[in-house]
Order: C-alpha cells, then structure tokens, then sequence
C-alpha cells in the first residue's frame, strides 16, 4: 500500500483520537479550567488535534525501526520509548514555540510544573509521552498494523480519509483566520492569549448573560470577537491586580 496513505491514514487516527483525550484532560486535570467546563481543545474547530496526528506518525515510525533494528531486550526497548518521548517532546515544542512565538498565542502551559521550559514542554508529561509511548508500542502498534492490512485490501475506505482532508482544510484555513485576529489583539495589546482561559471565559460569561453557546465555535457569539477579547483581556489583568494586592 502507499507509504503517503499509511501515513495520512495515521494522521486521521491520531488526530481524532488525541482530540478525545484532550477533551477529557481538560474537562477534569486541567488548572486554567477550574469549572470543569466542556471545552473544545486545541485551536481547530472538528474533532482533531493535528499534534497528536503528526505524534502517531512519529511513533509508528519508530516502532518500525524498532522491530527493523530487532529490539526486544528490556534495555532496548527503554531505549525505543526514551527515543518515542524524545520525538514527541520535540513536537509539541515545536507546535508550542511557533504558536507562541509567531502567533502570541498559548494553547497550553506547563509554567508551573518542575524543570519547564517557557511552559511548553516539562519532565512531567515528558514522562507521560513514554508511558504512552510503551502503551503504543506493546498495545496499539499491532492494531495498528492490522489496520493498515485491512485498509489495503479496502481501498475504498480512502474517499474516507480524502473527505476527512479535505474538512481538515477548510477548518484550518479558517481557524487561521481567526487565530490571525487574536494574533493581531495581542500585538496592540502586548500580551500572549492563552486559549483554552479565553475558551473558558468566553462559555461563563455566556452562562451569566444566558446565551446559547456553541462548542465547535466557542468564540463565535452574539458579540464581536473584538469585544470578547477585550472583555476577556480585563478580566484577566483584574485578576492579576487583586493577586498583587
């Protein structure tokens, strides 16, 4: 089968399922959602978060080599999911350092865990991605691998994937465009948006004002987004001063 179509198939499965997790984290671990609210991770409007996607791929690759280089002994395999970590570490600070830096926008924040750099990336969740890493390996690899089988003696299934790219298109073109806006709020205002406290302010500030909200479009109200920024932005530098004081 085509190397791209693995791939891209991947991505699909990836993306998708990392947008679940991501959805759960959020609602019940993450500190700047302290009202456990529903909210739509990651700066996309559909069911995806596009690092997770490119991290399958990643982690497939490596499990790969792995059986290539034929690891099977405990000190290679830690070597493998130390490599696994490793890649996905460097992913997400990638994806975390062009969003902050070019976008000046934050859409997550390790700042208060040990040993963080900039509050992208931590020892912590470093961790996490090996434990997942070995959980890919030893439980979803072989899975893996049997879809891929299955997708080559059902070619068909990519229109599904085609149609899944094609979506993904549209919806990044236009959370571009949004997240061009907030880039250009934060660059008269000097500050750095984190999305997710944005996300959250956004759905209490609607729950106060009782209006419909919307969870694929969290930042599309009744209000112009100028203003919730704005809105949000006070609230945020209110916060800050009471925390002074």
């Amino acid at each position: 089968m085509n190397f791209f179509l693995c791939l891209a198939y991947l991505f699909f499965i990836g993306s998708t399922f990392g947008w679940v997790l991501e959805l759960f984290f959020r609602k019940f671990f993450s500190g700047t959602n302290p009202e456990h609210k529903w909210i739509n991770p990651g700066f996309c409007v559909g069911p995806y978060v596009p690092l997770y996607g490119f991290g399958l791929c990643i982690l497939y690759l490596l499990a790969l080599l792995g059986e290539h280089w034929n690891v099977h002994t405990a000190g290679g395999r830690i070597l493998l999911f130390a490599a696994m970590a490793l890649s996905m570490t460097v992913i997400e600070y990638i994806a975390g350092i062009v969003s902050l830096k070019m976008l000046h926008v934050r859409l997550w924040d390790y700042s208060r865990r040990w040993g963080n750099i900039q509050g992208l990336i931590c020892p912590l969740f470093s961790f996490f991605w090996a434990v997942i890493s070995a959980v890919y390996y030893f439980c979803v690899h072989p899975h893996i691998l049997e879809a891929l089988r299955w997708l080559s003696e059902n070619l068909a299934f990519s229109f599904v994937i085609g149609f899944f790219f094609g979506v993904f298109t549209i919806d990044v073109v236009y959370s571009a465009h949004l997240v061009s806006k907030l880039r250009q709020f934060a660059d008269e205002h000097d500050v750095v948006i984190r999305v997710e406290r944005l996300k959250s302010q956004v759905q209490k500030r609607q729950e106060e004002l009782r209006e419909r909200k919307n969870f694929l479009f969290p930042l599309r109200t009744a209000r112009p987004l100028p203003e919730l920024l704005k809105e949000a932005h006070e609230s945020w530098e209110e916060r800050r001063h009471e925390k002074r004081m």
